[in-house]
């Protein structure tokens, strides 16, 4: 006996299909806000002499830091500049930047509030189960219908792919502060705002920040892998080299990604490190 099959990849079309015709005008505005939000940063950072920026990071390195961050920071910039990649750095960074600002400030408020709902925590975690399961090529499927081709597109893969380690780890974060400290503060006639701002949010801020560090390691190598779909950047790099098979500069763009990830990991790890300190 032959059992029918599912179309399932004919219900996941339709569906994108309809929600592409039905809010074209929403996905316009939003690419043009986000397209204009990249070119801003993008412009921002293209501006500043090389050297300048390189300092500001540098100086950044060293009081987040410390001094050997400081020095690794320009070795690693400086070989970059040196390797000719210094404005594909910069327009990942702004990728980067921008997306993980995005998926931070939509995973926050869900994170704490399935902290302080039972009922959205069980709902929310196998939701974010099956996002961090599904392989990250998928997430640049429904990218190109909703914006076309190019860096918003990278966006939004980016932040969908890069969002779950926040919302987890800042609900993690927030159930994890010991029950003394909550009794105590209802003890106190604290509000359910004052507890959270005062209480559990401060208390659970390294955890949080820990989230914030995966989400921006995440986005990075996401919009690496958005070059397929048109994002700028070291990614489109590595892409043109597999292109022309030209394995030497494809190892060069991937060497300047691994200094960009441990530049980044590094800053947050300090900043986290000064929070729970």
């Amino acid at each position: 006996m032959e059992f029918p099959r599912v179309p399932l990849g004919d219900w996941i079309e339709g569906g994108l299909n309809w929600l592409t015709s039905e809010y074209s005008i929403v996905t316009r505005a939003i690419s043009r806000v986000t397209q204009t939000g990249i070119d801003g940063l993008n412009d921002a950072l293209m501006w500043l002499p090389d050297w300048s920026l390189l300092v500001i990071i540098a100086g950044l390195c060293w009081w987040l830091a410390n001094v050997r961050l400081a020095i690794g920071a320009v070795a690693g910039l400086a070989l970059i500049w040196n390797l000719d990649l210094w404005d594909p750095m910069i327009e990942t960074l702004t990728l980067v930047v921008i997306a993980t600002l995005v998926a931070v400030v939509i995973a926050l408020p869900v994170g704490i509030a399935a902290a302080l709902s039972e009922r959205l925590y069980k709902t929310i975690m196998p939701v974010l189960d099956f996002m961090q399961t599904m392989p990250a090529f998928v997430y640049l499927i429904p990218a190109i219908p909703f914006f076309g081709i190019g860096s918003v597109s990278a966006i939004f893969a980016t932040v969908i792919f890069s969002m779950p380690p926040a919302i987890r780890f800042t609900t993690l974060g927030i159930r994890q502060v010991p029950v003394e400290l909550v009794e105590a503060a209802d003890a106190y006639g604290a509000t359910r705002g004052q507890k959270l701002l005062k209480v559990q949010l401060p208390m659970s801020l390294p955890t949080v920040m820990a989230g914030i560090n995966q989400t921006i390691m995440l986005a990075l190598s996401m919009v690496v892998i958005a070059a397929m779909i048109g994002a700028d950047g070291l990614g489109s790099e590595v892409w043109r080299a597999i292109q022309r098979l030209r394995p030497g500069d494809g190892f060069e763009a991937g060497i300047a990604v691994v200094i960009l990830a441990m530049l980044l990991d590094r800053l947050t790890q300090s900043l986290r490190k000064q929070r729970k300190s």
